[in-house]
């Protein structure tokens, strides 16, 4: 198979070809077709996030079709396409797996982190943490769906039932999310780096009702934002626009850090969460809604050999939407 392969050093991926993977019990060898390139993968790159496996294959919105299956799998079948999220494996035991918030583990493993992702021609999955993907995606349309849906899903129930929703960085995650939250019913106000224009005008044709730099104010309070940037001198910028009882919701693993704040800002009940992962009732529910709401993925497609390439377009800030490698 060929991949693209971080050795631990340098943020530049080597190309190479490996030996195919072999599906062990409960695994499914996997074909793969698309895999998203997410802010994550830089993070993981470029030092954020630290303890990765070394060498790895990154990339973890991963599209393909069943190729084997190991021992003891149910619920697919040779030739299905499946979607393969970040979280790749949970213990099943800890405190957090039993009570619900598996996506807090205290052993988990990580698709493209601590487990070879989809930045190649094939892979391994857990089967119990892959999903069946609704039939009217593309699969360059389906792979953001598998991270910055997700994440951006779980941002918005974190945001509770907010009916006036900020969104701060206006990329992948927040160009699903923000169709979902105009879907439900809301009211979304889209933030984006100051003068990008460009930006603006994607996110009021997505239905943004006001789009405009963060150094602006929307036009009424927020009762709730969501924080896609990982930026942290947004979080006080965030908090001045919330009404009370709002909250800010810090979507992104990684986070420069947040400035000291009046806590005149913080007070009237208001408050910062983050959102950590995903777990696999998310993306049953996420699932679901794309399924019956048809979103307008927004993508730029890259060859896998161009993998340093797409990398470095999302560091830079030029993409639209998000990035896709192809394999076929």
């Amino acid at each position: 198979m060929r991949a693209m392969v971080f050795d631990g050093e340098s943020p530049v991926l080597r190309e190479a070809e490996m030996q195919d993977p072999a599906p062990r019990d409960g695994e499914l060898l996997i074909n793969v077709h698309a895999c998203g390139v997410c802010r994550t993968d830089l993070h993981v790159i470029d030092g954020d996030l630290k303890h990765p496996k070394k060498p790895l294959i990154p990339g973890h919105e991963i599209v393909g079709t069943v190729a084997a299956l190991g021992s003891g799998v149910t619920g697919f079948a040779m030739g299905d396409r499946i979607g393969v999220p970040w979280l790749g494996y949970t213990c099943g035991h800890c405190r957090f797996c039993t009570h619900g918030h598996e996506n807090l583990c205290d052993a988990p493993r990580f698709t493209g982190y601590t487990i070879d992702g989809g930045y190649s021609t094939r892979t391994i999955a857990d089967a119990r943490y892959c999903f069946h993907l609704p039939e009217q995606y593309c699969d360059i349309e389906a792979a953001p769906l598998l991270c910055a849906g997700l994440i951006g899903y779980r941002s918005l129930v974190k945001a509770g039932d907010s009916a006036r929703i900020g969104i701060f960085g206006f990329g992948a995650a927040a160009h699903i999310v923000a169709q979902v939250a105009k879907h439900q019913g809301r009211t979304v106000y889209a933030f984006t780096r100051p003068g990008d224009v460009a930006a603006q005008e994607f996110a009021r044709r997505l239905g943004a009702s006001w789009a405009g730099g963060s150094d602006e104010c929307a036009p009424e309070e927020l009762d709730a934002a969501l924080l896609f940037a990982p930026v942290g001198e947004l979080v006080p910028v965030a908090l001045r626009g919330l009404a009370k009882g709002g909250t800010v919701v810090c979507g992104g693993i990684h986070m420069s850090d947040i400035p000291s704040f009046p806590y005149a800002l913080l007070w009237e009940e208001r408050r910062i969460v983050s959102v950590a992962n995903l777990t696999r009732e998310d993306g049953e529910s996420f699932m679901k809604i794309a399924s019956e709401h048809k979103l307008a993925i927004e993508t730029t497609a890259y060859p896998l050999a161009c993998a340093n390439e797409a990398l470095a377009d999302l560091r830079n800030g030029t993409l639209t939407g998000a990035a896709v490698l192809t394999m076929i």
